[in-house]
């Protein structure tokens, strides 16, 4: 058996600490480090889980295997890349860096250095949707809807890396295909950024998926309906339920469809309260630090959401620059990262 892997975390800020506290739960007496680049805020977290603190990660680096990185995305491509290149596995949160390009030569680094890569699309690791992703199989019809209050957090990032690449990532999980087309509006409403935005992305099997983010809603909503084949499953991600709804051939079913005969209609309600998703996602990343088994998310997985992301955001911008055009709203600036990942 393979001994256990340092780690450092890096950023001690909101999603940091979340970071933090999730691996001293999971592992006591981890994470050995945590860099920041406000000492206090690094010693302040490093030493209500017991780990040393400090604001260089070179120190940090010739200690530990592993790296959680949890730094704004425009710090993810070197921070990443340094970690890499000292020989450590790599957890970085979403979106996995600001370009493309970043995102490839991580991706190429990590191959070279034959170490871990995953990226924190924590959404993969709540419970409800692991239970049913192998049941929902490949549907013909998705919805994703993600709404979240205004919080003055991560407003140089658009509402697209910010909320809807957590549907963008559950989407391809479940669509072996490639997207065709895709068709986005969005509005900026309380930053020059977007804060509400719609997509439509169909794909070469056919399946078609509609999402939509708002960063500007009254109330928390995290929510996907699948149709397919196998059913309609109804999933919603913050309250960790679904109903789950199946037509089933039955010679007394009360629905008949002509040509196919008769149905039943069989409906459920499911419940995953736990595990904790963000865990899961550390515990898997150990795992595959610690014994070369696949990651949870990997570097490859999120390039590809990155691109499609960036599909849709070049069709909001075009949209808010339509609207900049009619008076009615302020152009979004050009691609920059999030406030924390």
């Amino acid at each position: 058996m393979n001994a256990p892997v340092s780690v450092a975390v890096v950023g001690a800020g909101h999603l940091g600490t979340f970071h933090a506290r999730a691996l001293a739960r999971l592992r006591p007496g981890q994470p050995a480090w945590v860099i920041d680049v406000l000492a206090d805020r690094a010693a302040g977290l490093a030493a209500e889980i017991g780990a040393r603190a400090g604001t260089d990660l070179r120190a940090a680096l010739e200690q530990v295997g592993a790296v959680i990185v949890a730094t704004p995305t425009v710090s993810h491509f070197a921070v990443a890349g340094a970690a890499l290149a000292a020989g450590c596995h790599v957890l970085v949160e979403k979106p996995i860096t600001v370009t493309l390009e970043e995102a490839e030569a991580l991706v190429r680094r990590a191959a070279e250095m034959r170490r871990t890569l995953q990226v924190g699309h924590v959404e993969r690791f709540n419970p409800i949707w692991r239970a049913l992703q192998a049941e929902i199989g490949v549907p013909a019809f998705i919805e994703a809807e993600r709404l979240a209050p205004f919080v003055p957090r991560s407003l140089d990032v658009d509402v697209v890396l910010d909320l809807m690449i957590h549907d963008l990532d559950l989407v391809l999980s479940v669509v072996p295909a490639d997207p065709v087309a895709v068709d986005a509006v969005g509005v900026a409403v309380l930053s020059g950024r977007e804060d509400i935005a719609s997509a439509r992305v169909r794909f070469a099997n056919g399946t078609v998926a509609d999402l939509t983010a708002s960063r500007v809603s009254p109330e928390k909503v995290r929510k996907i309906r699948c149709f397919g084949p196998r059913g309609y499953h109804s999933i919603d991600l913050l309250a960790r339920s679904a109903r789950r709804v199946r037509m089933e051939p039955a010679v007394d079913g009360t629905l008949e469809v002509p040509g196919r005969g008769r149905f039943a209609v069989r409906e459920e309600r499911v419940e995953r309260p736990g595990p904790d998703p963000l865990a899961e996602e550390i515990r898997t990343f150990l795992l595959a630090a610690e014994t070369g088994a696949a990651p949870g998310v990997s570097g490859a997985e999120a390039l590809r959401v990155l691109r499609l992301a960036y599909e849709v955001r070049e069709q909001v911008n075009r949209s808010l620059r339509q609207l900049e055009a009619s008076g009615l709203g302020p152009v979004a600036p050009g691609p920059a990262g999030s406030g924390e990942g």
